[in-house]
């Protein structure tokens, strides 16, 4: 089933369950002060601060509602992740000396729980978007004639400034699409009835280590193929091997592979693969692909082209970070379409950040950012807090290291593996930043975001309460670590 049809799926089937009726606008007006594109996590918010200054304005959206969050991202992903949490958990609970018995999977059961849940959040979303009056919503594909004109479904708009926070769409890379009927993407896998018995996933970012491990946990037969050694955002390579290494004896996991051709064959897809260039060839079927190779910003059926918006090489408006303004011109742009930092919190703040400027424009003013933090949900967690290895190579720095190996906490709970290496200034000792993978550092990511954000120093941060047996105890021996460094 292809994107649109998985989501109309979603949509029609959240809409009858709630009693509502599909959200749109038979009217649309000709003069609008603002115009919000798009109806997301940074939509949303970028509406209701452009609100604030002006009641002539539109909130246009050309599919479902609901949020990628909500609809096929970070929520229906980490109740995959959860059922894969559970199974695991039983699997390696004989290291403590306890004996469960036979383990049995119901991948139409675990499914029916992702949908049902992920329902439930979308209907929040919903009851969300619902309370905004009618007038201000609008139903379809909107495009620019000029940077003060829009198109929608033939009707022209003239609006004063707009926001553009359209979102991403997942890619195929071009190599899969000769056995497209075989491929599915992230948002797919949340309309799967049951589990399948096999599935080949391309990428080695965030959304293939989390959807591919939670799958090879719950049963499904997996490979993960990268073209790179990348596992999601970490960058420092003492930490990327370290990941590498935990991940590769979780599952199959091949990056960087040479892929040398895939075709369809009776019962799925075959991949015929070397891991180098002087290995032999393999080749693996399975019932199915999952291309989680990344999303591509939402931008090419705007038609920004017609606009005076000056574009990256890569076809994305050029934008002040602190004001989310493209250039000089009324065109304001807010969220994971911008192809920054892709996570719902950076898009909700971009969102409010630009909706409150184009409704007070021309006398913008700058927002404050919070400290940059990305976690991704896999077993151990993998984390980057503030700026990262690649990003401070023009910096005096000096890096605190812990191993989770011999953690006390982390040995305890048969959870030892990865490491932490956090960077500070040398000379002020200020923390500048951090990338990690290791139990629970979901937790350790947001004490170093906060501390990270107020610019404290290691002196600082050793003089906070550390608790034991704590995993907290090892951040405290990277913290050391740093410091007798400098």
């Amino acid at each position: 089933m292809s994107f649109v049809g998985v989501a109309e799926t979603v949509h029609s089937r959240i809409v009858n369950d709630l009693g509502k009726s599909p959200l749109m606008l038979n009217t649309i007006p000709s003069e609008l002060d603002v115009a919000i594109i798009g109806a997301g996590s940074a939509g949303l918010p970028a509406f209701r601060a452009a609100r604030e200054h002006t009641d002539r304005i539109a909130l246009i959206e050309r599919g479902p509602h609901g949020t990628t969050c909500a609809r096929v991202g970070c929520m229906p992903s980490k109740l995959l992740i959860a059922a894969a949490e559970a199974a695991h958990g039983m699997q390696k609970a004989p290291g403590f000396g306890v004996h469960p018995g036979t383990v049995r999977i119901d991948g139409e059961a675990v499914m029916e729980r992702v949908r049902r849940e992920r329902d439930r959040f979308v209907g929040f979303v919903l009851d969300g978007v619902e309370q905004i009056d009618p007038k201000h919503r609008v139903s379809g594909q909107a495009r620019f004639l000029e940077d003060s004109v829009l198109e929608i479904e033939s009707a022209q708009i003239h609006v004063q400034r707009v926001v553009i926070a359209s979102g991403t769409s997942p890619l195929i890379p071009d190599f899969l699409k000769g056995v497209r009927d075989r491929v599915v993407v992230n948002d797919d896998v949340f309309e799967w009835k049951t589990l399948p018995q096999s599935v080949a996933v391309f990428g080695a970012g965030v959304i293939a280590l989390e959807l591919g491990q939670a799958l090879h946990r719950l049963g499904v037969r997996v490979r993960l193929f990268g073209r790179s050694l990348r596992t999601g955002p970490i960058t420092d390579p003492a930490v990327l091997q370290n990941a590498e290494q935990v991940f590769s004896t979780d599952f199959p996991f091949c990056a960087p592979v040479m892929v040398e051709n895939v075709e369809a064959t009776e019962n799925g897809v075959k991949v015929c693969f070397r891991k180098d260039a002087n290995s032999a060839p393999e080749e693996e079927e399975f019932e199915q692909i999952l291309a989680a190779t990344g999303r591509t910003p939402n931008l090419t059926e705007l038609e920004l082209g017609k606009t005076s918006v000056e574009l990256d090489h890569h076809g994305i408006p050029i934008f002040n970070p602190l004001t989310m303004q493209c250039g000089n011109s009324p065109v304001f742009i807010a969220g994971d379409v911008n192809n920054t930092l892709t996570v719902l919190h950076e898009a909700a703040d971009e969102g409010k950040l630009a909706g409150d400027n184009a409704g007070r424009y021309p006398k913008i003013r700058e927002g404050q950012r919070r400290s940059p933090m990305t976690i991704v949900f896999t077993d151990p967690q993998l984390a980057v807090v503030g700026q990262s290895w690649r990003e401070l190579q023009d910096r005096d720095f000096v890096t605190g290291r812990v191993s989770f190996e011999g953690q006390g906490r982390s040995r305890v709970m048969l959870q030892n593996r990865g490491c932490l290496h956090l960077y500070a200034e040398r000379g002020s000792g200020r923390l500048l930043g951090m990338e990690a993978v290791g139990p629970s550092v979901e937790h350790l990511a947001h004490l170093l975001a906060w501390s990270h954000q107020q610019q404290m120093t290691l002196p600082q941060m050793l003089s906070m309460p550390f608790y034991h047996p704590v995993i907290e105890e090892g951040l405290r021996t990277a913290l050391r670590s740093a410091r007798d460094q400098l």
